[in-house]
């Protein structure tokens, strides 16, 4: 009786600490913060800004950059019924569904060693790194900002210039995008052209956040194939070119559509003559 007690408690201990060690390597969050972006996105409607919300979560010592509506997309397909076809095809059926739109599909993971961009290309995940930014020029102006008191700071970043307005009451070095690396959490940044402006509008509090995860689903950031950034680029226009063979080589069957497709591509190629991006710049 006192041997199996003794197990017993020995195996009680063991997946106390299995479950601890699990619990460890996962991203407690500390912070949670909401963006609005604030953007002109083409040329062609220059009086038109697209506007979408972004979450930040901050963990013990990296935060999550994505948009909310691609978040919200994660959860919807994994409902998504999978049907697999006599001819080892599998057809995905989002009939009645209402699926979530967003125009950013990245993931962006700040830390205080670099920044780190993961998007999905050709069915496969691609990751490239990129250094913090080091060249912030600290200006000695402050503004109250939705109640918040902030200090100046400006930076050159992939062509164009920034004004950036940060806490140094919140001392969490991370912002929107890939801005980090300032003494205080990012609540405004905004181009000089007026193109792109990113502002806080949503906080959670901290007794809110005791006990709670990062909630981006880790298949948007754990086994990517890291790569450069203009080999990236590349394999981003490679895929562009060839939707539909992308489509055919992950087995997803297209039942209709081909022609919707290849009239997407065209339209596609036709509005890259008038992108607006927030980076103008390459590496």
């Amino acid at each position: 009786m006192y041997y199996y007690k003794k197990l017993f408690q020995l195996l009680a201990l063991f997946f106390s600490v299995l479950f601890f060690s699990q619990l460890q390597k996962k991203d407690t969050l500390r912070g949670e913060f909401t963006y609005l972006l604030k953007a002109k996105l083409s040329t062609l409607t220059p009086d038109y800004k697209h506007e979408e919300f972004f979450s930040l979560q901050i963990g013990d010592k990296r935060a999550f950059f994505a948009s909310t509506q691609s978040i919200k997309r994660d959860s919807t397909f994994q409902t998504t019924q999978h049907k697999k076809l006599d001819n080892g095809g599998i057809l995905l059926s989002t009939k009645g569904m209402n699926i979530p739109k967003t125009k950013f599909y990245y993931t962006i993971i700040q830390s205080n060693e670099n920044i780190q961009y993961f998007d999905s290309v050709s069915m496969s995940l691609l990751m490239y790194k990129e250094p913090v930014i080091k060249n912030w020029k600290l200006i000695d102006e402050t503004k109250i900002i939705n109640t918040i008191t902030c200090k100046k700071a400006e930076v050159n970043f992939k062509g164009r210039n920034w004004v950036a307005w940060y806490s140094p009451e919140i001392p969490l070095p991370y912002g929107p995008y890939k801005f980090s690396g300032l003494p205080g959490l990012i609540i405004k940044i905004t181009d000089d052209k007026g193109d792109y402006d990113f502002e806080l509008i949503k906080s959670v509090s901290n007794s809110v956040l005791k006990g709670r995860l990062i909630t981006i689903k880790k298949s948007r950031y754990t086994e990517a194939i890291e790569t450069t950034r203009p080999k990236f680029e590349q394999a981003l226009k490679d895929a562009n070119a060839n939707l539909i063979g992308v489509l055919q080589s992950s087995e997803t069957t297209i039942i209709q559509g081909q022609e919707i497709i290849r009239q997407r591509q065209k339209e596609r190629e036709e509005n890259k003559k008038y992108e607006n991006p927030i980076e103008l710049e390459k590496d």
